[in-house]
């Protein structure tokens, strides 16, 4: 049964992701209201750490809105690739919290799928500080974590969202194809610039 939080917090947060690509300030007020329902929506089916989650989301929010209202105009930062060590390093954190915050909410609560749940936490963690670093790698986290939480979703009841989350993995694989493109371009762009200025020597 879909509630009218579910629907409220699923509306808000598609205008917030609608209001960040017209990049207006506003996705971050939106987007903040939307997690707070989401906070009740999670609460309500025993997600514990979806609940943490979106605390997490609407601290970063916070932060995120004071920036685009404060922040002093500079280049954009390009497109990368992590290094091997830092992919080693995600992978180990996203488990080691995966299997600390899996065991304390199997242990002293009376989570649903406790540690199914926690890699959605660990790894959204981590796909949000990436794509902070418009590091390419994000995309593969949200696919991890967007294919976990459809069935996830869906066995607890909240049909919208899992709907939501299925529309965000495909988000996830047109964007990982898009941000090759245009990382290869920009690659491509660095090596033919130093022979455009030997031609007008």
């Amino acid at each position: 049964m879909i509630s009218g939080w579910e629907i409220s917090a699923n509306a808000l947060n598609t205008i917030s992701v609608l209001l960040a690509g017209r990049n207006s300030s506003y996705t971050w007020i939106t987007g903040i209201v939307g997690c707070l329902l989401f906070v009740y929506v999670y609460f309500g089916a025993k997600l514990y750490a979806d609940v943490t989650l979106q605390i997490f989301f609407i601290v970063t929010s916070i932060v995120g809105w004071r920036n685009w209202l404060h922040s002093s105009t500079g280049t954009q930062l390009p497109i990368q690739r992590s290094s091997s060590s830092l992919i080693i390093a995600v992978v180990l954190m996203g488990a080691s919290v995966t299997l600390g915050y899996g065991w304390l909410l199997h242990r002293f609560t009376d989570a649903f799928a406790p540690f199914l749940d926690s890699i959605i936490l660990a790894f959204s963690v981590i796909a949000q500080f990436l794509l902070m670093g418009r590091r390419i790698e994000t995309w593969y986290c949200w696919l991890l974590v967007n294919s976990i939480a459809v069935p996830l979703y869906c066995r607890r009841g909240l049909f919208l969202t899992a709907l939501l989350y299925a529309a965000f993995w495909i988000n996830a694989i047109v964007s990982l194809f898009h941000w090759r493109k245009l990382m290869k371009m920009s690659q491509e762009s660095r090596v033919q610039s130093p022979r455009s200025e030997e031609s007008y020597a």
